[in-house]
């Protein structure tokens, strides 16, 4: 580093003090799920990456959740196993995801996790879900009626039918 880059440092870390003003960063929740992936990854290194495996660390992480969402993400991993069986149960950040040849195609998010009003079912751009020139590709979950696991149960099929390269 130049003198002079240090010396522009140290003066931005002065006014920062001086003005009394914290510098905005990661919430507390965006860094323990941060480290969460980090502990996802090295696990996912050492082990062997079997479906069982990871089935068993999405199931845990169902058991933690509080209720009504343990009893949401229990029924939506029935419903995701189910229409696609060739994906694979893992965490992803620490919530559950279901993956095809290694990348996450669709992820539920706890309420609780990020303090947000609602769980959440995502897809991730591995999840072909292209439709005209704009999709959606998360939806709010606050209940699972028959209505909304047909639809989930079909945007899973789709999405894993035509999975991006």
């Amino acid at each position: 580093m130049s003198q002079s880059s240090k010396q522009d440092a140290q003066k931005s870390a002065k006014g920062a003090a001086a003005t009394g003003k914290a510098a905005k960063g990661f919430t507390d929740e965006e860094r323990a799920a941060m480290k969460a992936r980090a502990q996802e990854l090295k696990a996912e290194a050492r082990a062997s990456k079997n479906k069982a495996d990871g089935e068993s660390d999405v199931l845990a992480k169902i058991a933690e959740m509080p209720e009504p969402e343990r009893t949401m993400a229990r029924r939506l991993h029935e419903i995701i196993t189910a229409s696609a069986p060739a994906l694979t149960p893992k965490t992803w950040y620490g919530m559950p995801a279901y993956a095809r040849d290694g990348k996450i195609v669709c992820f539920f998010q706890s309420a609780q996790k990020f303090n947000t009003r609602y769980a959440t079912l995502g897809f991730n751009d591995t999840a072909n879900l292209d439709e005209g020139a704009m999709w959606p590709v998360a939806y709010a979950l606050q209940e699972l009626t028959a209505a909304e696991e047909a639809t989930i149960s079909a945007l899973v099929q789709k999405a894993t039918q035509s999975v991006a390269p």
